[in-house]
């Protein structure tokens, strides 16, 4: 399997073997039940007659079915579709995630993807089988079945954090979707609650294999101290959510990840459940990308190494591009260190923790406490004051190609930050970095081409997951002694280049 099957005879066969690799990718509705499955219910395989599959849950509600009891397909990983896909469809699947309908109604969601709300269900519609309203409405609904099995919480505080608008809201569609009441669903969780008071305690689904000790050993070697804390299986952040500041951590527990989270506003927890998914990559399709990658002789060692790599996405998109332009031409370290003095400096304060500064802050007096070249300060504050001013706009929401235009017209972006913005705000599985240089080295180290022009000639087979290309690639570059580098380093390095190495 390379990319999510789009075959009838393809899905049903996925289906019959109860394959678990297909959940999240499409549902089962079966016509002589009134339910729908995902891919690898247990129960008996359905005749192809009686059997109509949905790209969405929530296509599947619309035509009138309810989720089956015994597999309970919201349980699911997300789709990986919606990052390989760049279209206008995946582009509102991400924002709808976010919480955006919730906040900012369909015209809100309809704005920011450059349709009118009329145009927008009847294109939804029509790809997904369900208009933005429906598929908001079920992530409702997996959002209340989650945190209905995972913890203790007061029904009424159930609904509220899911999104709903009213208590009854919330029964009626847990009614609709499971055909069982809220207390009847919390009924059947297969483990307790969280027993620790004002705790959110979660389990985060996601396809094996994966990669943890990788992930969390990116997240500890680019940590910002007060902000950040990482172990070797575990990661901790503060951040703003629309309701205040929130805090989240994800950690290892044996074969499972689990999150705790608190948050000053119900309503923003499941948006912060999304924002840990796409930062540990969880709805990726490692098998997919391992199969695809190891087919090249090349990579198959690497692969066979660290079967299910994930890339990295970002807790904040405005964040994230500043810590970039802010590790240009510098190692990791050094990025750390500026990052942590501007944070101390200029970070926000709260009973719960450190925030990293907001635009606002860093476009008024960053060049106060950022070292380094005038024209890199001048372009991070400039950077800053376009997105506090809303000139520059970044969401996990953007078409790739338009925010990769609008990031090279700023003064001091070029082609390195813009691609890795891109890689890491919008999850895009395929991008290479030929401007990198520890991505350079990693390519030389197992015999690719180490030269930025032949080494993209080579890496146009690998795609769709140059991206993952790139973390292997990463993972392979020689260590490099710390200190700055000579003269003649710096004079060949590009005007956005960095020394990212991952640790092992």
């Amino acid at each position: 399997m390379s990319l999510p099957v789009i075959d009838f005879d393809e899905r049903y066969r996925a289906i019959s073997a109860r394959d678990t690799r297909f959940d999240g990718q499409f549902v089962t509705a079966v016509r002589s039940t009134g339910i729908y499955c995902r891919p690898s219910c247990p129960a008996r395989t359905p005749k192809p007659q009686n059997v109509t599959f949905y790209p969405t849950s929530a296509a599947a509600h619309e035509a009138g079915y309810r989720a089956c009891k015994r597999c309970l397909p919201e349980a699911a990983p997300g789709s990986p579709a919606w990052d390989v896909r760049g279209d206008t469809a995946a582009r509102a699947m991400r924002l709808i995630a976010t919480g955006v309908v919730e906040r900012e109604g369909v015209p809100g969601l309809a704005a920011r993807l450059g349709y009118s709300s009329r145009h927008l269900t009847r294109l939804l519609t029509t790809e997904l089988g369900a208009g933005p309203l429906a598929l908001a409405r079920a992530h409702r609904a997996h959002t209340a079945r989650m945190l209905l099995v995972g913890t203790d919480m007061p029904v009424a505080d159930v609904a509220f954090a899911a999104g709903f608008q009213s208590i009854r809201q919330c029964n009626d569609t847990i009614r609709e979707v499971f055909g069982l009441t809220p207390g009847e669903l919390r009924a059947r969780r297969r483990t307790p609650a969280s027993d620790v008071p004002g705790a959110i305690d979660l389990a985060l689904p996601y396809r094996g294999p994966f990669d943890a000790a990788g992930v969390f050993a990116w997240m500890a070697a680019r940590a910002v101290a007060g902000v950040e804390e990482a172990r070797s299986d575990a990661f901790a952040r503060h951040l703003r959510m629309p309701g205040g500041p929130a805090w989240f951590e994800v950690r290892q527990d044996g074969e499972r990840l689990r999150l705790r989270a608190r948050v000053a506003r119900l309503s923003d927890l499941a948006p912060l459940v999304s924002t840990a998914r796409r930062l540990f990559d969880l709805d990726a399709d490692p098998l997919a990308i391992d199969e695809a990658l190891a087919a090249h002789p090349s990579l198959a060692a690497l692969v066979a190494r660290t079967p299910g790599i994930r890339v990295p996405g970002a807790a904040d998109p405005h964040e994230m591009l500043i810590r970039a332009m802010i590790g240009q031409q510098i190692t990791v370290v050094a990025a750390r260190t500026a990052l942590t003095a501007l944070t101390e400096a200029l970070g926000e304060r709260t009973p719960e923790g450190l925030l990293f500064p907001t635009m606002t802050a860093i476009a008024e007096h960053g060049a106060e406490v950022l070292r380094g070249p005038a024209a890199r300060i001048r372009a991070v504050t400039g950077a800053a004051a376009a997105l506090a001013d809303g000139s520059l706009t970044l969401t996990v929401g953007d078409d790739g190609a338009e925010q990769r235009a609008a990031l090279l017209a700023m003064p001091g972006i070029g082609p390195w930050t813009a691609d890795y913005v891109r890689m890491r705000v919008l999850g895009d599985p395929d991008i290479l970095l030929p401007g990198d240089v520890a991505l350079r080295a990693g390519a030389a180290a197992v015999g690719l081409p180490g030269e930025p022009k032949p080494l993209v000639a080579w890496a146009e087979r690998t795609a769709p997951w140059r991206s993952y290309l790139s973390a292997h690639l990463w993972r392979a570059a020689p260590q490099r002694p710390a200190g700055p580098r000579s003269p003649a380093a710096r004079a060949a390095a590009t005007d956005d280049e960095t020394q990212m190495k991952e640790t092992p």
